[in-house]
């Protein structure tokens, strides 16, 4: 008898860990969207930087035109040599990814696998996750904070540390966080990594770092050079404005990083991207301006919500999380007829809230003036 050749067949004969995984959520079909409504579309469920890249970043990919017929640099020298001078690192701490999703992904497939832990918080970055099962590894889960804390459902590092147990080679934590914005006091974990066994990594995605300016919030980058199981991992496609280039990168030890070469896959970082987000790190006007505008469209838009009675989590990114209570859905599906895109939260387990992207104030001003149409 002839087998099915259906998608439960072959997920049959995948790997242990590929079995009962589910692949990564981006939202709504934006492109669908995009065709329904055209120019008037407000798409706030991404994180986009909404102001775009760099001008000197755009001309660094005009300039590429002419030699998409050849191979990028599989090493990436030109990029691996601005962020070297940017971070104060060796080239050789330096590892790039097709995004840093990448290589989220490979820091599981490299030092974890069956028999083997990683740790990381409740209502952290989807790709934990994802990363963890798909290495074969076993998820200890570290309970979020309260609601009603100050960084409400943020990362709570005394769960996390005592979710590490022998078995735990892996742990993720994103400050800020992705989907909950909220961030950790650099004090605080310069002295959670104190506490983590030496032969634990510990990988903090930064990949809003850019845009963070609150007092208390630290980066970790400089702390890796002292610190040989911290690994720090950035993006360009934040901050940045050049999601569409798919870049991102790792600062780690020297010996870390070549283990992570064995598995980076070859030119993993294309011609264009290598060129243009050279040219942005050169353009630190352009990332003032954009953080500046940021912050200011963050701080109208978290208080126009909350003038709505609506429950807005504390952020520094470029994004809110919203609660909207029992009618979430309703309103979210509302406010797409409208032309509004809004990230459903259902799949991070917090489904009567929204993640919405902090716009240009013409976008903010679109999402505000629906709102006021579809809320009870």
């Amino acid at each position: 008898m002839t087998p099915d050749y259906d998608e439960a067949w072959f997920a049959s004969r995948a790997a242990t860990g590929i079995r009962a995984l589910r692949a990564y959520d981006p939202g709504h079909d934006v492109v669908a969207l995009r065709t329904l409504h055209g120019i008037a579309l407000a798409e706030l469920g991404s994180n986009e930087n909404p102001y775009g890249p760099s001008p000197r970043a755009r001309a660094a990919v005009l300039d590429e035109l002419h030699l998409f017929h050849r191979y990028p640099d599989p090493r990436g020298a030109a990029l691996k040599a601005v962020l070297a001078r940017a971070h104060g690192v060796h080239p050789a701490a330096l590892l790039l990814g097709n995004g840093s999703h990448e290589l989220l992904m490979q820091f599981a497939q490299a030092f974890a696998g069956e028999g083997a832990s990683v740790a990381y918080p409740q209502y952290g970055f989807a790709v934990f996750a994802l990363a963890t099962q798909a290495a074969g590894a076993r998820a200890r889960v570290a309970p979020a904070l309260p609601a009603d804390a100050p960084m409400p459902m943020g990362h709570d590092l005394v769960s996390l540390q005592a979710s590490i147990d022998a078995s735990t080679r892996l742990v993720y934590l994103a400050n800020p966080n992705n989907p909950t914005g909220t961030w950790l006091d650099g004090d605080a974990l310069e002295a959670f990594l104190d506490a983590v066994p030496p032969n634990v990594i510990v990988v903090v995605d930064e990949a809003y770092a850019e845009l963070a300016d609150a007092p208390g919030y630290r980066s970790m980058l400089p702390r890796v050079a002292r610190r040989p199981n911290l690994v720090v991992t950035r993006t360009f496609s934040k901050a940045y404005g050049l999601a569409g280039l798919r870049c991102g990168y790792a600062v780690g030890a020297p010996g870390l990083v070549a283990v992570m070469e064995r598995i980076r896959e070859s030119f993993n970082v294309n011609a264009p991207a290598l060129a243009a987000c050279a040219a942005a790190l050169g353009d630190i006007e352009h990332l003032h301006w954009v953080r500046a505008r940021n912050s200011e469209q963050r701080i109208a838009l978290s208080t126009a919500l909350a003038s709505r009675g609506l429950v807005v989590s504390p952020s520094q990114t470029n994004f809110l999380l919203v609660g909207f209570g029992d009618g979430t859905a309703r309103i979210e599906a509302e406010l797409l007829t409208r032309g509004v895109i809004l990230r459903p939260m259902g799949g991070y387990g917090l489904p009567r809230h929204s993640r919405i992207t902090v716009g240009t104030a013409d976008e903010n001003r679109m999402l505000l003036r629906a709102l006021d149409e579809v809320l009870p």
